[in-house]
């Protein structure tokens, strides 16, 4: 869809959008009234669908779709039978029968008991991706001018249809649906090139894109990294490229030390095959595919793109994370050269936009080259980022000369951008202010708000990602029109996108986990009207959701809906547990000792007294279902109470805090134990226990982990600490009150360096009276590798 033509969409939408209403119809009733208002309660009963529909009117009634209910595609058209035909598989896999399809069109009339597929290119609706859904006793009719928004009415059936979860008939409360999106781009960006993807997981995550009513999959398939695109003309950008030695131990062999290379591209057929399968469900592609920065492992595979009169040599392809200095040069055989890659990219990925990245472009070796500052002067441009803006219009006009537009992030504003170029805004949203006041159009993907890589919450058991914590409920509330926008730049917004960068999302398993259901609550911000957003319904909705995922075999995560246990002490310093949620949602139910823990299990009232040693398992449920996974607690003596894992430390600056995956299982290379997720500020790894009562203290253990130091800072390097070595292998130091007095306790780091897992540190407290905050940091010699604490254990004198 073209720039202007989503414009359109953006106003024709606005119509819709103003007047959400969800009533009950008088006249099904029997009264005089035009309609009521529901409760939301019922309404969320009745309309378990996500996002939620623009207007909903409640009927009498309810109409059963069972393995005799008849699919019609009206008039026999093939867009129609064939959505039709995919509800019907919907329905098989988690109902357990297909309704016939009549692909035909010739049966007579509509008859009872039919759901009919309609797609009339007349109907006075908003938009390609609008629809009616019509519900009575008898049937359904859904009805569209165009194939998406048919197929989005067929996913809000669907949804009906799966609602309790159960297998056999399908229950459907009677009612009228008139729906239409908010916004024309919805979309997610999965980054393939830290860590690939199987095209059956890339599909996998376009088929819930667009089962959330999400139409654009921004796919990131280029960086310093990993190039992870097949291109004939340049083979080597995948031989050399698609490869890269992990840093750490799982870049190595455990028992020879051999290199093991991490590898990944996807061939242009596949590429073919994602993108018919992502246009079956109406979701287009985007690739991006980046320049000048995040060019190190293209540069690896042809150097002579790069700056060479600063390059010593060949780069290899990048094992770290972070801000490199490598980008292309500006020869007018680079831009042949990016333009026969773009050739083969615009000829793969037939939709209007192609991303061109431009972010965290560092210009020091634009700056430090000889001809290139020439090349600069020559052209009269005042500095480099003129200059990089000068490189966007050279590309933007080869784009434009294939009937394709450019989109890359915030950073090409710097310098100027050509008119036609669509802005991603990542750094907050001033660059999309900026943006749409200058008549460019914008798309909302604000760090963090929107960045799946943070992590969800501080659960202990939280994968890896980055901090704070990015909630569901903060996603859910997230409005992709920024307030300093007039009525008329507001019309530039053409949607909000979330991104997920998978430096520490090593699985798809994680990738999902980071997704879902995040992204349910993006799809209710760019989909539904702004008033109509209501986080309890959202809650509610989202519990049969939470089933659909478990259906499906997606790996949503819990994090929002998780137990969580909080040992104190009441008023005469007795131990006790609280349990909470984050959300504060649902009923907590438990059971002490041993069990099956179950809906009918104790619902959890007020804090519980602990008798360590005690096992207490907890989930949370909603009218029967369980929401999460039970999660345990087992403290095994009075100890255990002063236990606190690293996510419970405060960091003692705000630097850059990351939950990282270790590089080896927790028991060691070759060890079958999960990696763990070691929590640290690259900056300066330095956590508080706060609040530590010392009286009876007598010694520490402290459960470490070390991490390769595989980040490229750019000019951030320089507020790197390390501290000078305490002994001859170093050592961990717990200070008290402040992180600069003598230490109480030194633990010395010889059995840590020795294994590439996770070490227990013991050591003796000085005897230390009343309750103090303890700094503990790594007088280790250096800051690579990265030492992380796992977690802190106070035992008695």
């Amino acid at each position: 869809m073209s720039g202007k033509r989503m414009r359109a969409a953006v106003a024709a939408a606005v119509a819709l959008s103003m007047v959400t209403a969800i009533t009950l119809s008088a006249c099904q009733r029997g009264g005089q009234d035009a309609a009521v208002e529901v409760p939301a309660a019922q309404r969320s009963q009745a309309t378990p669908v996500i996002p939620l529909p623009a207007k909903v009117e409640l009927r009498e009634g309810r109409f059963a779709l069972d393995a005799g209910t008849r699919l019609q595609a009206a008039n026999g058209d093939k867009e129609a039978a064939r959505i039709a035909r995919d509800f019907a598989a919907r329905v098989q896999r988690l109902r357990g029968f297909a309704p016939s399809v009549d692909a035909s069109g010739q049966a007579q009339g509509e008859a009872a008991h039919t759901v009919v597929f309609a797609i009339d290119r007349q109907a006075a609706l908003p938009s390609d991706e609008a629809y009616t859904l019509d519900i009575g006793p008898e049937g359904a009719r859904i009805q569209a001018r165009a194939p998406a928004g048919l197929f989005y009415g067929a996913v809000t059936l669907w949804q009906l249809a799966t609602a309790d979860g159960g297998r056999g008939t399908a229950q459907i409360a009677a009612q009228r649906i008139e729906d239409a999106p908010r916004f024309p781009w919805r979309g997610l960006m999965l980054d393939s090139a830290r860590h690939f993807q199987s095209v059956e997981q890339v599909k996998t995550l376009i088929d819930q894109m667009a089962l959330h009513k999400l139409n654009t999959f921004h796919w990131h398939l280029t960086d310093d990294q990993g190039w992870r695109i097949e291109i004939k003309k340049y083979p080597k950008l995948t031989e050399v490229g698609a490869c890269r030695i992990p840093a750490g131990a799982s870049g190595h062999d455990p028992v020879t030390g051999a290199p093991l290379p991490y590898c990944g591209f996807y061939t242009q057929d596949q590429i073919r095959d994602v993108v018919a399968y992502a246009a079956e469900r109406y979701v287009t592609v985007v690739p991006e595919i980046e320049m000048p920065g995040h060019a190190q492992a293209a540069i690896a595979a042809y150097p002579e793109y790069g700056v060479g009169d600063v390059l010593k040599a060949p780069p290899p392809v990048s094992p770290d994370w972070g801000v490199h200095t490598y980008l292309f040069n500006t020869d007018d055989a680079t831009f042949g050269f990016l333009q026969d890659v773009l050739a083969e990219v615009t000829a793969l990925f037939p939709g209007r936009y192609i991303h061109i990245g431009g972010d965290e472009a560092a210009k020091d070796q634009w700056q430090a080259s000889p001809s290139i500052q020439t090349q600069k002067a020559a052209l009269g441009l005042k500095d480099e980022m003129a200059m990089q803006s000068w490189f966007v219009a050279r590309i933007e006009k080869y784009l434009g000369s294939r009937n394709r537009s450019l989109v890359g992030w915030d950073e090409i504003l710097e310098g100027g951008l050509p008119p036609r170029a669509t802005v991603m805004s990542w750094r907050g949203t001033k660059g999309a202010i900026e943006a749409a006041r200058a008549g460019h159009d914008v798309i909302l993907s604000p760090a963090p708000d929107l960045y799946f890589d943070h992590v969800q919450s501080d659960n202990d058991d939280e994968p890896a990602g980055r901090l704070a914590a990015i909630t569901l409920k903060a996603v859910y509330g997230f409005e992709p029109v920024p307030t300093e926008l007039t009525p008329e730049q507001a019309k530039h917004v053409l949607g909000a996108q979330a991104n997920l960068w998978t430096e520490h999302r090593r699985s798809f398993d994680a990738a999902e986990r980071a997704l879902f259901p995040r992204t349910a609550a993006l799809a209710e911000a760019v989909w539904s009207p702004k008033g109509a957003r209501d986080w309890d319904s959202f809650l509610r909705r989202l519990v049969p959701q939470m089933a659909r995922y478990q259906a499906q075999n997606v790996q949503a995560s819990d994090a929002a809906f998780a137990v969580r246990y909080q040992a104190e002490r009441d008023a005469q310093g007795q131990p006790r547990v609280k349990l909470s949620n984050q959300v504060g949602f649902g009923q907590i139910r438990y059971v002490e000792g041993k069990g099956p823990l179950s809906n009918a299990s104790p619902l959890y009232d007020t804090a519980l007294p602990l008798r360590p040693p005690t096992t207490f398992q907890a989930a949370t449920y909603v009218d029967g279902r369980a929401l999460s996974a039970p999660r345990r607690y087992a403290p095994a003596d009075m100890a255990a109470l002063t236990q606190r894992t690293g996510n419970r430390l405060r960091q003692c600056k705000g630097g850059l805090n990351l939950r990282m995956e270790d590089d080896a299982p927790a028991d060691g290379i070759g060890g079958r134990s999960p990696r763990a997720a070691l929590l640290a500020d690259v900056f300066d790894p330095c956590w508080i226990y706060e609040g530590a009562a010392l009286d009876q203290v007598g010694a520490i253990e402290v459960r470490v982990g070390q991490l390769p130091y595989n980040y490229q800072l750019w000019r951030d390097t320089p507020k790197i600490v390390s501290r000078p070595a305490n002994g001859p292998e170093g050592a961990l130091e717990v200070r008290a009150d402040g992180c600069e007095g003598a230490p109480i306790a030194v633990l010395p780091l010889g059995s840590a360096r020795r294994t590439a897992g996770l070490t227990t540190l013991r050591g003796k407290v000085a005897p230390t009276a009343g309750t103090h905050d303890l700094c503990l940091v790594f007088a280790s010699g250096s800051h690579d590798p990265l030492w992380a604490i796992e977690r802190v254990t106070l035992r008695p004198r």
